[in-house]
């Protein structure tokens, strides 16, 4: 969503726009953000222009007047779906929060839908669902499943994985665009759009519940955990990834705006919601700018 470019609605504050990116790509940062700046002379109430003002500033080094723009951004775009809370938590000049906005969430997948998957699995070399496919079936050979629920489905890659397995399948998400895409596969029984904090599912109704690289957009668990927890039937599985540190603290947002959790922050909240730890392994789930990135894949049961 960082490098999207919505109109102004004036062509001559995008065509600087326009100019003020090919000089950022080149490298020359203090010359975009002078040149962006002028666009936004022209439509000061420019929310998408505004972020991207913010972004150039920050690379020049300015991070004061990158905080200041973000500041106005969220005064005209309370809802904040550029995420403009956590620019300023990840550069210092807010606190960090326990969740990220819904809305930045919702509108950073709606916009990622069409080029999900080629940008996950070419890409960035993608290991989440195959890995946490792996785990479950190693957890627990040959179960058959009475139903499962996928939280933050996306365009649906973990559903083939257990189609097979499965009686009842359903998915759920915060990006009706992703949605979308996931109902293209026809593998899932039933889709529905929530966010994992305000879960409604019948309680003890999901013998296996899965979050696939979801809980990095959740920040604190606590209480998904306890929300998944209720909908867990008895000896159910919970499978979930989580990106991880090496740095001290449990639980850190990082400067991709993704939260990252220590082992021992899973390890904590697992017990503390009555589940046992079947697994839990560190493995290079993706790639992170040319750098395998660390995560960790963990299949629990009720204690």
């Amino acid at each position: 969503m960082a490098r999207a470019f919505l109109s102004s609605g004036d062509l001559i504050a995008d065509r600087r726009a326009s100019y003020a990116d090919m000089l950022f790509e080149s490298g020359d940062h203090v010359a975009a953000a002078d040149l962006m700046r002028q666009a936004l002379d022209i439509v000061p109430a420019w929310t998408a222009g505004l972020y991207r003002l913010g972004e150039m500033e920050e690379a020049a080094g300015d991070e004061d007047a990158a905080a200041e723009t973000w500041r106005r951004l969220l005064e005209l775009d309370p809802d904040d779906r550029f995420g403009a809370t956590l620019k300023l938590a990840a550069s210092g000049y807010a606190v960090v929060p326990d969740n990220p906005p819904a809305a930045y969430v919702e509108t950073l997948f709606d916009a990622y839908a069409p080029t999900f998957e080629a940008a996950l699995l070419e890409k960035l070399h993608y290991r989440v669902p195959e890995l946490l496919a792996k785990a479950i079936k190693a957890a627990a050979p040959g179960r058959h499943y009475q139903s499962m629920l996928d939280i933050g489905c996306g365009t649906g890659l973990m559903g083939d994985y257990f189609r097979a397995d499965v009686n009842h399948m359903a998915g759920m998400d915060l990006s009706e665009a992703m949605l979308q895409k996931a109902e293209e596969k026809h593998v899932y029984d039933r889709l529905f759009k929530g966010d994992v904090n305000e879960l409604h599912y019948p309680a003890g109704s999901a013998d296996l519940i899965i979050a696939a690289d979801v809980f990095v957009y959740v920040g604190d668990l606590d209480r998904a955990f306890a929300r998944l927890v209720e909908v867990l039937g008895p000896d159910g599985l919970f499978a979930f990834s989580v990106e991880t540190h090496a740095e001290d603290g449990e639980l850190i947002l990082q400067s991709s705006l993704r939260y990252t959790h220590s082992e021992e922050y899973v390890r904590r909240l697992l017990a503390e919601h009555g589940l046992a730890p079947v697994t839990i392994g560190r493995e290079a789930i993706r790639f992170d700018r040319g750098e395998p990135l660390q995560g960790l894949i963990t299949v629990a049961r009720r204690a």
